[in-house]
């Protein structure tokens, strides 16, 4: 079966495996901009389905995907707002940390070692997949995202959360996160594999996907926390992008 799994950046998480739910770990950058991340997730996912945020589980009844799950930081709380959670990831060691940390929290999350790929072609379908932090570390990201796409159901919802590529980007990512703050291994990112908003939005329309949102994620250093903008998609970003029913 063909893969767009590149598999040294399958062995670079593979390494971290066991520091996913470690704030103060490798995986610090994710715990920080988590809030913000979920805050986006569920907001987009409640105006795509009509939800009500304040009941207790409104979730309940979508069937979520979480694809490169890691450790479960999003597989979690999306099985606590009532989703039905399957967390999929290319690098084996994430799904025992991801299982063991999910049953300590009485979760029930369908953790498993697969591929986009792998489930799309076993059939598999989705309200909504959750494509984070991800697509910069696939071999093929056209064949990624149309994999992506063949999961979700008509009328399904992909978010998709990546990294601009720029001088800025550059700068922030590679140097400062990586170099001087040390918040990331050396070598975890790939500058060249970075993806601009454009060229984002285009491979998501080319996959069979209609872009309705995107914001930028955006970390301010005095404050030490990140926020949602409208017009900064500079460095990181999310995108949201609806299957034609």
């Amino acid at each position: 079966m063909q893969t767009t799994i590149d598999p040294t950046e399958v062995a670079k998480f593979q390494a971290m495996a066991a520091e996913w739910w470690d704030p103060h770990g490798k995986f610090k950058p994710l715990h920080m901009m988590n809030p913000c991340r979920l805050d986006y997730i569920t907001s987009q996912i409640a105006a795509i389905f009509g939800l009500d945020l304040a009941t207790p589980r409104p979730f309940q009844g979508l069937r979520l995907l979480d694809i490169g799950c890691g450790g479960g930081l999003l597989s979690e709380p999306m099985a606590r707002l009532g989703a039905k959670v399957t967390g999929a990831d290319a690098a084996e060691g994430n799904i025992p940390v991801a299982h063991v940390h999910a049953q300590q929290q009485g979760l029930q999350i369908d953790y498993r070692h697969t591929t986009a790929e792998t489930l799309a072609a076993a059939g598999e379908a989705f309200d909504v997949v959750l494509n984070m932090e991800v697509i910069e570390h696939v071999a093929d990201p056209a064949a990624f995202l149309a994999a992506c796409t063949q999961l979700l159901k008509p009328g399904g919802l992909m978010l998709c959360s990546t990294i601009n590529r720029n001088p800025k980007s550059f700068a922030v990512t590679i140097v400062g996160a990586e170099h001087i703050l040390r918040w990331l291994p050396k070598g975890t990112h790939d500058w060249s594999k970075f993806i601009t908003p454009d060229e984002l939005d285009a491979l998501t329309q080319r996959a069979g996907l209609t872009p309705v949102d995107r914001k930028g994620l955006v970390f301010n250093p005095l404050a030490w926390s990140w926020s949602i903008s409208d017009r900064d998609l500079s460095v990181n970003y999310v995108t949201a992008s609806v299957k034609p029913a």
